[in-house]
C-alpha cells in the first residue's frame, strides 16, 4: 500500500500540488478560503495547515484525524 505522507511544515500549495485530493478535503474542515480563485497560488504558497487552523480557530488534532481517515500519514 502506498503511503501518502503530509508534512504539516510544508505550505498548503506544495501539499495540494502533491496531493490534489486535499483541495476537496480542506473546505470540509473549515478551510473554505483556500479554494477561492487565486488563494492557493498566493496565500497557499506560505500558509501551512497549522497556521491556517490557528487563524480560523480549527482544532489541529481534528484536522490530523480527518487527514488520517482519508489515508494520509501526518508528520
Amino acid at each position: 500500500m502506498n503511503s501518502k505522507t503530509i508534512d504539516l511544515k510544508l505550505p498548503v500549495f506544495q501539499l495540494c500540488s502533491q496531493y490534489p485530493e486535499l483541495l476537496s478535503i480542506m473546505p470540509n474542515l473549515g478551510f473554505t478560503d483556500i479554494v477561492k480563485p487565486g488563494m492557493l497560488q498566493t496565500a497557499g504558497r506560505f500558509m501551512t495547515i497549522p497556521k491556517g487552523a490557528a487563524m480560523k480557530g480549527i482544532d489541529l488534532e481534528t484536522v490530523k484525524a480527518v487527514l488520517r481517515e482519508n489515508g494520509f500519514n501526518v508528520l
